[in-house]
Protein backbone atom coordinates (compact mmCIF):
# COMPACT_ATOMS: atom_id res chain seq x y z
CA UNK A 1 0.00 0.00 0.00
CA UNK A 2 1.26 3.59 -1.03
CA UNK A 3 2.41 5.89 1.87
CA UNK A 4 1.07 9.95 1.99
CA UNK A 5 2.63 12.47 4.08
CA UNK A 6 1.13 15.70 4.97
CA UNK A 7 1.93 18.90 2.73
CA UNK A 8 0.74 22.70 2.30
CA UNK A 9 0.17 23.35 -1.66
CA UNK A 10 2.86 26.45 -1.07
CA UNK A 11 5.46 22.75 -0.54
CA UNK A 12 3.92 21.57 -3.39
CA UNK A 13 5.34 24.26 -5.73
CA UNK A 14 8.21 25.07 -3.73
CA UNK A 15 9.14 21.07 -5.28
CA UNK A 16 7.94 21.29 -8.78
CA UNK A 17 9.86 24.65 -9.03
CA UNK A 18 13.03 22.87 -7.27
CA UNK A 19 13.07 20.16 -9.94
CA UNK A 20 12.55 22.57 -12.22
CA UNK A 21 16.23 24.44 -11.28
CA UNK A 22 17.37 21.02 -12.97
CA UNK A 23 15.97 21.60 -15.97
CA UNK A 24 16.17 24.67 -18.08
CA UNK A 25 14.81 26.16 -21.02
CA UNK A 26 11.03 26.18 -21.78
CA UNK A 27 9.50 23.38 -20.12
CA UNK A 28 5.61 22.83 -19.90
CA UNK A 29 4.20 20.37 -16.56
CA UNK A 30 0.88 19.26 -16.70
CA UNK A 31 -1.41 19.26 -13.25
CA UNK A 32 -3.52 17.09 -13.85
CA UNK A 33 -6.91 17.03 -12.01
CA UNK A 34 -10.73 16.92 -11.90
CA UNK A 35 -12.58 20.35 -12.39
CA UNK A 36 -13.54 20.00 -8.39
CA UNK A 37 -9.86 19.78 -7.55
CA UNK A 38 -9.64 23.13 -9.15
CA UNK A 39 -5.79 22.16 -10.98
CA UNK A 40 -5.41 25.64 -12.43
CA UNK A 41 -5.51 27.07 -8.60
CA UNK A 42 -2.01 25.07 -7.74
CA UNK A 43 -0.89 25.84 -11.61
CA UNK A 44 -1.07 29.53 -10.63
CA UNK A 45 0.67 28.85 -7.65
CA UNK A 46 3.27 26.80 -9.32
CA UNK A 47 3.55 29.78 -11.92
CA UNK A 48 3.49 32.38 -9.03
CA UNK A 49 6.47 30.23 -6.92
CA UNK A 50 8.48 30.27 -10.23
CA UNK A 51 7.92 34.09 -10.72
CA UNK A 52 9.43 34.72 -7.39
CA UNK A 53 12.77 33.01 -8.42
CA UNK A 54 12.85 34.70 -11.47
CA UNK A 55 11.43 32.37 -13.70
CA UNK A 56 9.00 32.90 -16.73
CA UNK A 57 6.14 31.23 -16.29
CA UNK A 58 2.45 30.79 -17.61
CA UNK A 59 -0.71 28.61 -16.86
CA UNK A 60 -3.06 27.45 -19.32
CA UNK A 61 -6.24 26.17 -19.04
CA UNK A 62 -7.24 22.80 -20.80
CA UNK A 63 -11.00 24.41 -20.94
CA UNK A 64 -9.34 26.86 -23.23
CA UNK A 65 -8.40 23.68 -25.74
CA UNK A 66 -12.09 22.39 -26.19
CA UNK A 67 -13.48 21.57 -29.18
CA UNK A 68 -16.47 23.26 -30.79
CA UNK A 69 -20.13 22.68 -29.11
CA UNK A 70 -20.95 20.81 -32.39
CA UNK A 71 -18.21 18.13 -31.58
CA UNK A 72 -18.23 18.23 -27.95
CA UNK A 73 -22.15 17.36 -27.89
CA UNK A 74 -22.47 15.83 -30.81
CA UNK A 75 -24.02 12.62 -28.79
CA UNK A 76 -25.78 14.41 -26.56
CA UNK A 77 -24.57 16.93 -23.66
CA UNK A 78 -24.01 14.80 -20.94
CA UNK A 79 -22.28 11.59 -22.63
CA UNK A 80 -19.32 10.29 -20.97
CA UNK A 81 -17.34 8.28 -23.63
CA UNK A 82 -17.58 12.05 -25.60
CA UNK A 83 -16.07 13.53 -22.26
CA UNK A 84 -13.53 11.18 -22.13
CA UNK A 85 -12.31 11.72 -26.20
CA UNK A 86 -13.91 14.22 -28.04
CA UNK A 87 -14.36 17.06 -24.97
CA UNK A 88 -10.90 18.37 -25.13
CA UNK A 89 -8.76 18.81 -28.12
CA UNK A 90 -5.35 17.28 -26.56
CA UNK A 91 -3.95 17.22 -29.95
CA UNK A 92 -4.20 21.11 -30.13
CA UNK A 93 -2.01 21.23 -26.87
CA UNK A 94 0.53 19.22 -28.29
CA UNK A 95 0.53 20.86 -31.84
CA UNK A 96 0.04 24.41 -30.47
CA UNK A 97 2.32 24.43 -27.48
CA UNK A 98 4.21 21.83 -26.76
CA UNK A 99 5.89 20.83 -30.18
CA UNK A 100 6.19 24.52 -30.74
CA UNK A 101 7.64 25.72 -27.65
CA UNK A 102 10.58 23.61 -27.52
CA UNK A 103 10.91 24.08 -31.13
CA UNK A 104 10.37 27.63 -32.11
CA UNK A 105 9.30 29.37 -29.04
CA UNK A 106 5.76 30.32 -30.43
CA UNK A 107 3.18 29.37 -28.75
CA UNK A 108 -0.52 29.59 -28.74
CA UNK A 109 -2.10 30.08 -25.37
CA UNK A 110 -5.58 29.79 -26.07
CA UNK A 111 -7.70 27.87 -29.05
CA UNK A 112 -11.23 27.96 -27.94
CA UNK A 113 -13.40 29.97 -25.97
CA UNK A 114 -15.73 27.65 -24.36
CA UNK A 115 -18.34 30.32 -23.11
CA UNK A 116 -19.27 31.37 -26.50
CA UNK A 117 -18.03 28.82 -28.50
CA UNK A 118 -15.95 30.28 -30.83
CA UNK A 119 -12.15 31.04 -31.81
CA UNK A 120 -10.41 32.02 -28.79
CA UNK A 121 -8.56 34.65 -31.13
CA UNK A 122 -5.78 35.11 -28.76
CA UNK A 123 -2.38 35.69 -30.47
CA UNK A 124 0.79 33.32 -30.84
CA UNK A 125 3.13 34.38 -27.91
CA UNK A 126 7.08 33.96 -28.53
CA UNK A 127 8.24 32.55 -25.40
CA UNK A 128 11.33 33.44 -23.45
CA UNK A 129 14.42 30.63 -23.21
CA UNK A 130 13.38 30.26 -19.40
CA UNK A 131 9.41 29.55 -20.02
CA UNK A 132 7.84 27.16 -18.10
CA UNK A 133 3.98 26.50 -19.14
CA UNK A 134 1.82 25.23 -16.23
CA UNK A 135 -1.14 23.17 -17.93
CA UNK A 136 -4.16 22.40 -15.71
CA UNK A 137 -6.80 20.43 -16.52
CA UNK A 138 -8.97 16.89 -16.84
CA UNK A 139 -7.32 13.46 -18.04
CA UNK A 140 -4.37 15.66 -18.88
CA UNK A 141 -1.92 12.07 -18.12
CA UNK A 142 -2.70 8.87 -20.77
CA UNK A 143 -2.31 10.94 -23.80
CA UNK A 144 1.29 10.49 -24.18
CA UNK A 145 1.82 14.35 -24.19
CA UNK A 146 5.43 14.73 -23.17
CA UNK A 147 5.29 16.65 -20.42
CA UNK A 148 8.17 17.92 -18.54
CA UNK A 149 7.01 17.47 -14.93
CA UNK A 150 3.41 16.07 -13.61
CA UNK A 151 1.42 16.40 -10.76
CA UNK A 152 -1.87 14.59 -10.24
CA UNK A 153 -4.21 15.57 -8.00
CA UNK A 154 -6.69 12.49 -6.68
CA UNK A 155 -9.96 12.78 -5.35
CA UNK A 156 -11.65 10.15 -3.09
CA UNK A 157 -15.19 9.53 -4.54
CA UNK A 158 -17.01 11.39 -2.18
CA UNK A 159 -15.15 13.97 -2.61
CA UNK A 160 -15.45 14.23 -6.33
CA UNK A 161 -19.10 13.81 -5.53
CA UNK A 162 -19.38 16.28 -2.56
CA UNK A 163 -17.15 19.20 -5.09
CA UNK A 164 -18.89 18.50 -8.33
CA UNK A 165 -22.29 20.50 -9.04
CA UNK A 166 -25.02 18.66 -10.24
CA UNK A 167 -25.51 19.55 -13.30
CA UNK A 168 -21.61 18.11 -13.81
CA UNK A 169 -22.04 15.03 -11.85
CA UNK A 170 -22.22 12.92 -15.01
CA UNK A 171 -18.90 13.88 -16.15
CA UNK A 172 -17.80 11.59 -12.83
CA UNK A 173 -17.72 8.40 -14.23
CA UNK A 174 -15.92 9.45 -17.24
CA UNK A 175 -13.39 10.61 -15.25
CA UNK A 176 -13.05 7.20 -12.66
CA UNK A 177 -12.52 5.35 -16.01
CA UNK A 178 -9.67 7.28 -17.46
CA UNK A 179 -7.66 7.21 -14.04
CA UNK A 180 -8.43 3.20 -14.14
CA UNK A 181 -7.50 2.98 -18.25
CA UNK A 182 -4.14 4.99 -17.42
CA UNK A 183 -2.86 4.59 -14.05
CA UNK A 184 1.17 5.47 -15.16
CA UNK A 185 2.83 7.35 -12.06
CA UNK A 186 2.77 11.30 -12.12
CA UNK A 187 5.84 13.09 -11.60
CA UNK A 188 4.33 13.73 -7.96
CA UNK A 189 0.72 12.30 -6.99
CA UNK A 190 -1.57 13.66 -4.66
CA UNK A 191 -4.81 13.44 -2.33
CA UNK A 192 -6.13 16.32 -2.60
CA UNK A 193 -10.13 15.62 -1.19
CA UNK A 194 -8.93 18.91 1.38
CA UNK A 195 -6.88 21.39 -0.74
CA UNK A 196 -5.87 23.42 2.11
CA UNK A 197 -4.40 20.13 3.45
CA UNK A 198 -3.30 17.96 0.93
CA UNK A 199 -0.72 14.94 1.04
CA UNK A 200 2.04 13.50 -0.63
CA UNK A 201 1.90 10.08 -2.17
CA UNK A 202 5.99 8.79 -1.37
CA UNK A 203 7.11 5.73 -3.88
Amino acid sequence: MPSFTPISPAAVAELVADRLTALPGRRVVAVDGADAAAPQDLARRIAATLGARGRSAEVVALHDFVRPASLRWEYGRDDEWSYRTAWFDYDALRREILVPLRDTGRWLPALWDEGRDRSARAAVRTAPADLVVVAAGPMLLGRDLGFDLTVRLELSAPAARRRTPPDQQWTLPALTAHAEDHPETATWTLRWDHPDRPALRAG
